[in-house]
Formats: C-alpha cells, sequence, structure tokens
C-alpha cells in the first residue's frame, strides 16, 4: 500500500503532484502549485479532465484557447466565501499567472472529451451547513453529481470548525455495486487555521486489513483507496479540506461504518 499521507514537497511553486500511478490506484490525480505574482504555472492535460480550484489569490487563466481573464478573490482560504474555479477537459492546454501570491489546486481525473472549458463559481455556489452538534460543518459543492460539469470528477470543500468531526459517521464508497454504494477513489488537500495547528484523519475498513490514523497538517494531502476515512479537528484549530473523487462512475453512494449505524438511526 502506498503512503497515505503527502508531505508538500516544498512551499513554493509545484509543491505537490500525485498520479494514479503513483497512488497504486486509476482515476485521481491532484497537484498544488503555490505561485509569488508573476509567476507562471502551465500544463497539459492529456487523456485527463481537471478542475483548477483558487484556493487563495488571484491568477490571470488561459485555457482550452480563450482567455478567461483574472479569477480568485479569497485571499485566505477560511474567508469561506466560494471559490472560483475552471474545467478544462482533456486534450487542452492551461495556464495560471500569479497576479498575488496564490494557491492553485489541479484537480484530475479521466476525460471523455463530453464538456467544454467553464468557469465554475463563484455564483452558483452557496455554503451550506452540514450534520448537528459537534458533527456540524459547511461545505462548498463545486462539481458534485447534481452539477454536469464534470466527465469524472467529482470536487467539493470542506470547513470543520475547531473541535468537530467532518467526514463523519465513517462511510466508504469503495465497491462498484450503485445504486448501494459506487467505487471512488478520494484525495483530501487540509489546510489549518492558525496554520501551525493539527488535525487527525483515520483511514480503515471494516476487517482491520488497513487501519492509519494520521495527523495532518496545514497543505498536507491524505489519500484514500478504499475504507472509510473521517477527519477531527481538535479544539483551537479549524480545518478545510478541498476533496477530489472519481471512479468508474460519476455517483457518490456510501455505506456506513457497522459501529456508527446506531448513531445515523438515532439523528434521522
Amino acid at each position: 500500500m502506498p503512503d497515505l499521507l503527502r508531505r508538500p514537497f516544498g512551499t513554493h511553486g509545484e509543491t505537490h503532484r500525485i498520479t494514479p500511478e503513483d497512488a497504486g490506484w486509476r482515476y485521481v490525480g491532484f497537484a498544488l502549485h503555490r505561485l509569488r505574482p508573476g509567476e507562471t504555472a502551465v500544463d497539459v492535460t492529456g487523456d485527463r479532465e481537471v478542475v483548477l480550484v483558487i484556493v487563495e489569490g488571484k491568477a490571470d487563466m488561459t485555457a482550452a484557447g480563450r482567455d478567461w481573464g483574472t479569477l480568485g478573490d479569497r485571499m485566505d482560504v477560511f474567508e469561506k466565501t466560494p471559490p472560483h474555479c475552471l474545467y478544462v477537459p482533456n486534450g487542452q492546454e492551461w495556464q495560471a499567472t500569479a497576479v498575488t501570491d496564490c494557491t492553485i489546486a489541479v484537480c484530475s481525473a479521466p476525460g471523455r472529451g463530453g464538456h467544454q472549458a467553464r468557469r465554475i463559481g463563484p455564483d452558483g455556489i452557496s455554503l451550506t451547513e452540514r450534520g448537528k452538534g459537534t458533527n456540524t460543518r459547511h461545505i462548498n459543492n463545486i462539481a458534485m453529481e447534481n452539477e454536469d460539469y464534470c466527465d469524472s470528477l467529482l470536487v467539493t470543500e470542506v470547513f470543520t470548525p475547531a473541535g468537530h468531526w467532518s467526514s463523519f459517521p465513517s462511510h466508504r464508497h469503495d465497491e462498484d455495486d450503485f445504486p448501494r454504494i459506487t467505487y471512488l477513489e478520494e484525495t483530501y488537500y487540509h489546510r489549518l487555521n492558525p496554520a501551525d495547528g493539527w488535525a487527525v484523519q483515520r483511514v480503515y475498513t471494516d476487517d482491520g486489513s488497513l487501519d492509519e490514523v494520521m495527523a495532518v497538517r496545514d497543505h498536507d494531502v491524505t489519500l484514500v483507496p478504499r475504507g472509510h476515512h473521517p477527519c477531527g479537528a481538535p479544539y483551537g484549530f479549524e480545518l478545510y479540506y478541498l476533496n477530489v473523487m472519481a471512479g468508474p462512475r460519476r455517483n457518490w453512494r456510501f455505506v456506513p461504518a457497522p459501529e456508527v449505524e446506531a448513531i445515523i438511526a438515532r439523528d434521522a
């Protein structure tokens, strides 16, 4: 099993590049660029589609032969305002030139040419509350299945208040048995407020063949190849993560862990 916790390469330039080959799976890819004003990131999508998420800052964007202007107005991800994003289909080039210090996430999965390049957000993305009590968190859905923007990708942002849990009750999406459950690989790009904080993520299967508990720090990425995958934010540390999911079909269906079924029934 490849390492599920990926620390950034550094603090500047391309700081993550996770490919399906590197991750030991088939669908999800993730990269991260942290640019200073005037610096440029450029790439070709090849046989993959891409959602570029302007996590923080502003950048001049071109993609698929078009100038998309300056995207981004969230200077700090914990402002929780909707992100500016750009969908780029397979077989196209994209380029981002930083106007301010900026952080750009590159979310990728197999593309089939079914959609045209387009802006996603901030219009149409609204911060919504999910859960109750210390399981409350807030969601910016960027490209989930009810938004027909992509061939394969599912992308969302989650803000977890200090002292709360997220991706909980524990659940898994590691079988291709729609509509009961779908097979979706997943990455988490984590941010902490304050930046020197930490949080925890557990990835575990019912049979215990996979059971890892990871202390995540600002800008870490975690991989979820299978199993349940809850996150916890300690008192005093607010947690953000950007989720990227993809699999053989673009539907999110999951099965709860046996030990949380009573919790779900109680809260229903």
